[in-house]
C-alpha cells in the first residue's frame, strides 16, 4: 500500500478520499488554489501546496504544476476525484511517466472511452447494446440532416467530448437540428477542445441506470449493482438512488454481467461505470463510460458496504480483489441528493458567505460536505456544495428518511435547491418510482421548484 497519496481536487471528494488514506494509514497532501486557502480538505490534509490562482485552468488543470507538487512531497500516487483532471489521458500518461501511480485506468482506455463516438464504436465491437445512431463525426450540417432523416426524427444532436450536457440537445425536426448545429459544435470546441458532432435516436421516456465496477491489473473484475440516476435537471444528476425502482432482477443481472464484459475487453482496471439508457421494455443501451470515480458513489456503499475509494487505492496498489461477484451484497436502498449552491427557481449559481449551517443528523444520514458557516461559495468553481446520503431498509422508508433530512437542513447566505429536492422527494410520481429523465420537465415548474398544480 502507498504511504502518500496527493489529491488533485478540492471540496467535498477530496475529504472524501482524505478520510479512507486516514483509515488506512496513508498520508495525504492536498493542493489548492488561491480562493481555497481556508477550504476544509486543506485544513485536514497532512499537508497543503498552494496550486496557483483562483481559476482552474491557472491551478486544479495545471498537469506540471501539480505532477511537481506531488514529486516535492514524495507522493507515490495521484487520487484524481472526478471532474477536473479524473479523465485527462494526458495527465494520466504524465504521470505514468514520472514514476507516480495515477489512481484510476490506463491512459489508452481513459482516451478510447472520453471519446464518445470511440466508446460507441468500441462497446459495439465487445457486443454491447448502443443506441441507433452513427459512430462516426459528421462532416457538416447537411450531413447531419441526412443522417437524422435516415435514422428518423426525434434525435440527440451530440459533442463527442465532454459531458454535463454541453452540445448536447434534442432536436424534432430538420429545422431545429439546423439551428442547433453550428451552436453546439462551437460550445464543445470551446469547452473541451473538440467541436465533433454525431446524431443519436431520441429514446422517449428513458431511465439513466448505471453499473459501478470494479477491476483489479488481475483480470479480476465485479459489478456492485446499479444506480438509477433519471432525476436530472439540464443532464444533469440531482437525485441518485439504488437500486432502481425499475430493474428486475434479470434485467439488474444481465446488465451487471454485460458492463464487466464491457470492462474485460477494453482491459480495465481500478473503479468505472457504464452508464445505460434503459426504455419502457427495459431494453438498455449503451450511454457512456466514466473512468473515474463517481460522484453518487456513495448511495453502492451504503447498500453494498464496499468503501470504493478503498478498492481503488488498493487495486492501484497492484492488490487483487477479496472478493467474487457471490460475495457483493445487496442489502436496503439508499438515496443520495446533490446540494447546489444555487437558485431553486431558476437553477443559476448563488455564490457568496454562508453565515449559518446546520446539518440534519440521524443514524442512517450521511454527509459528504465541504463548507461551514463562515465558508465562502466562490464563482470559480461547481456550486455543489454537499451531498446527503440516506439508507433505509426499502425505497420507501428512505424516501422519508431524506425528506426529514431535508426538513433539517438549515443555510443561510446563499441559496439553494433544497427546496426543488424536496419538491421531487415528495412528489407522488417520484414516490411511486416513476423516475424517468424527463421527470423534471414532465412533473416540474419550467422555473425549478414547484410542482404543476
Amino acid at each position: 500500500m502507498f504511504s502518500k497519496v496527493l489529491i488533485a481536487n478540492r471540496g467535498e471528494i477530496a475529504l472524501r478520499i482524505i478520510r479512507t488514506c486516514q483509515k488506512l494509514g496513508i498520508q495525504t497532501v492536498a493542493i489548492y488554489s488561491e480562493a481555497d486557502a481556508d477550504s476544509l480538505h486543506v485544513k485536514q490534509a497532512d499537508e497543503a501546496h498552494v496550486v496557483g490562482k483562483a481559476r482552474v485552468n491557472e491551478s486544479y488543470l495545471n498537469i506540471e504544476k501539480i505532477i511537481s507538487i506531488a514529486k516535492e512531497a514524495k507522493a507515490e500516487a495521484i487520487h484524481p476525484g472526478y471532474g477536473l483532471l479524473s479523465e485527462n489521458a494526458t495527465f494520466a500518461r504524465r504521470c505514468e511517466e514520472e514514476g507516480i501511480v495515477f489512481i484510476g485506468p490506463k491512459p489508452d482506455v481513459i482516451a478510447k472511452m472520453g471519446s464518445k463516438i470511440e466508446a460507441r464504436q468500441t462497446m459495439a465491437e465487445a457486443g454491447v447494446p448502443i443506441v441507433p445512431g452513427i459512430s462516426f463525426p459528421l462532416a457538416d450540417v447537411e450531413e447531419a440532416a441526412h443522417v437524422a432523416n435516415n435514422i428518423g426524427y426525434p434525435v440527440m444532436l451530440k459533442a463527442s467530448a465532454g459531458g454535463g450536457g454541453i452540445g448536447m440537445q434534442l432536436v424534432y425536426d430538420e429545422e431545429q437540428l439546423r439551428k442547433a448545429f453550428e451552436g453546439n459544435k462551437n460550445r464543445a470546441a470551446s469547452f473541451f477542445g473538440d467541436g465533433a458532432m454525431y446524431v443519436e435516436k431520441y429514446i422517449d421516456n428513458p431511465r439513466h441506470i448505471e453499473i459501478q465496477l470494479l477491476a483489479d491489473q488481475h483480470g479480476n473484475c465485479v459489478y456492485l449493482w446499479e444506480r438509477e440516476c433519471s432525476i436530472q435537471r439540464r443532464h444533469q444528476k440531482v437525485v441518485e438512488e439504488a437500486p432502481s425502482p425499475f430493474l428486475d432482477e434479470e434485467t439488474r443481472k444481465k446488465m451487471g454481467e454485460v458492463a464487466v464484459q464491457a470492462a474485460k475487453y477494453i482491459g480495465y482496471t481500478n473503479a468505472g461505470t457504464i452508464e445505460f439508457l434503459v426504455d419502457e421494455q427495459k431494453n438498455f443501451y449503451f450511454l457512456e463510460m466514466n473512468t473515474r470515480l463517481q460522484v453518487e458513489h456513495p448511495v453502492t456503499e451504503e447498500i453494498t458496504g464496499i468503501d470504493i475509494v478503498e478498492q481503488q487505492l488498493r487495486i492501484a496498489a497492484g492488490e487483487k480483489l477479496s472478493f467474487s461477484q457471490a460475495e457483493v451484497k445487496r442489502e436496503g436502498h439508499a438515496i443520495e441528493v446533490r446540494i447546489y449552491a444555487e437558485d431553486p427557481n431558476t437553477f443559476f449559481p448563488s455564490p457568496g458567505t454562508i453565515t449559518s449551517l446546520q446539518l440534519p443528523s440521524g443514524e442512517h444520514v450521511r454527509h459528504e460536505i465541504a463548507v461551514q458557516s463562515g465558508s465562502v461559495v466562490t464563482p470559480f468553481y461547481d456550486p455543489m456544495i454537499a451531498k446527503c446520503i440516506v439508507k433505509g431498509s426499502d425505497r420507501q422508508t428512505a424516501i422519508a428518511t431524506m425528506i426529514e433530512a431535508l426538513r433539517e437542513y438549515k443555510i443561510e447566505g446563499i441559496k439553494t435547491n433544497i427546496p426543488m429536492l424536496m419538491a421531487v422527494l415528495t412528489h407522488e410520481a417520484f414516490q411511486q418510482g416513476h423516475t424517468t429523465t424527463n421527470f423534471v420537465n414532465t412533473y416540474m415548474n419550467k422555473k425549478g421548484g414547484k410542482t404543476h398544480a
